[in-house]
């Protein structure tokens, strides 16, 4: 059993009670000065990136303060490319998650939408200020209670969440709010020297779970139109797509398999490089997105206005068959219509957008400097 499967499991067995255990911890006296902040995060790296805008937001805030983050091992990674963290500490290392219970935070956001543990450990802090998502019984331990909407983007919702400590921020979704340090830039650039010269378009078949992968074949066939009119190719994923990068890189001469061979932080630097990336709902697609790469983001069973990239350099391709979206809380049924919805998106139809992608000419002019 996966560590992830079984946090949820101890969360459906033992949250409740240990809710309504955790009330009786006294939240410490309100102080006059914000010396350490933490933001809990437990989740995939799509929620952690979209997390960033409002650390960012809480930094300037705050500008003295350190900040720290509580995540687990599958999305840590995307809290090494944000300048405005401090420590990353991880669930799953008892001596980490004591050390951040022990820490005299002064104030702790806790950022996960639904399961309860999370909140537990918040309270378990003793932070004065304490705020975080009420979608059930979790929210009788904060001092904050922020409601949570699926109707709103991600990163506006963890904007929503900081308003009690850090006002009122506005996302703007033509701002990049993600950046590749430069010498994570070189390092990549010895991956990508093949295609030096063209236009790259970087492809990422994986998904969190089977409904959200529209399958290698169909990214062949994509790698291969846009191979044959001149760009260059890299595919990118984890060590579990290394099986799918090898089928979509068969016969293809301008090709880069990078599946397996790089960290978070590096597959970062190679899309910051790119100038399209596509891609199924993804935590690619949200690092893409933040660093104003191109996306062309294929939808199913996850919910579009919460999770689809904002902002006019991103297209999203969506059938909105009557029974989609049917992702809710992380949590996807399973499907007696094989995942329909992804199925029914054509080659032909991610070919045309992509190439309208790569074609369309657009710079960024932020309008006001206050908004992220």
């Amino acid at each position: 059993m996966g560590k992830t499967v079984l946090l949820k499991l101890l969360d459906l067995l033992l949250g409740t009670p240990l809710v309504h255990a955790a009330r009786l911890i006294v939240p410490r006296k309100n102080v006059s000065e914000i010396h350490k902040i933490l933001f809990i995060r437990p989740g995939g790296i799509g929620d952690a990136v979209l997390l960033i805008p409002a650390i960012k937001a809480i930094k300037q805030k705050y500008p003295e303060a350190q900040i720290d983050i509580l995540a687990e091992k599958r999305n840590c990674g995307v809290f090494s490319i944000c300048p405005e963290v401090r420590d990353i500490n991880l669930y799953d290392r008892p001596k980490e998650l004591w050390k951040v219970i022990r820490n005299g935070y002064d104030i702790v956001i806790d950022t996960e939408q639904w399961h309860r543990l999370s909140a537990v450990v918040a309270r378990l802090t003793k932070a004065s200020v304490c705020a975080g998502f009420g979608a059930n019984e979790r929210g009788k331990l904060f001092t904050h209670r922020v409601p949570y909407s699926h109707d709103d983007y991600e990163a506006d919702s963890f904007l929503h969440l900081i308003e009690p400590v850090a006002g009122k921020v506005v996302f703007d979704p033509d701002r990049p709010f993600l950046s590749v340090p430069s010498g994570l830039t070189g390092k990549v650039s010895s991956h990508l020297m093949q295609l030096s010269g063209r236009k790259i378009v970087a492809i990422f078949p994986g998904g969190s779970i089977p409904e959200k992968r529209w399958g290698a074949e169909r990214f062949h066939k994509v790698a291969m139109e846009l191979a044959g009119k001149g760009y260059g190719i890299v595919v990118i994923g984890g060590k579990e797509d290394v099986a799918e990068g090898e089928a979509i890189s068969e016969c293809i001469p301008v090709v880069i398999n990078l599946c397996g061979r790089l960290s978070l932080s590096e597959t970062a630097a190679v899309l910051k490089e790119a100038a399209l990336l596509i891609t199924g709902d993804s935590g690619m697609m949200h690092i893409a997105y933040g660093l104003g790469t191109r996306t062309l983001a294929l939808f199913g069973p996850g919910i579009e206005k919460k999770w689809a990239p904002r902002g006019r350099d991103s297209v999203v391709m969506n059938k909105g068959l009557d029974c989609s979206p049917c992702t809710v809380f992380g949590y996807t049924p399973g499907c007696k219509r094989r995942a329909e919805c992804m199925r029914l998106i054509t080659v032909e139809e991610v070919c045309g957008k992509a190439i309208e992608l790569l074609k369309k000419n657009f710079q960024y002019v932020n309008p006001r400097q206050s908004i992220l």
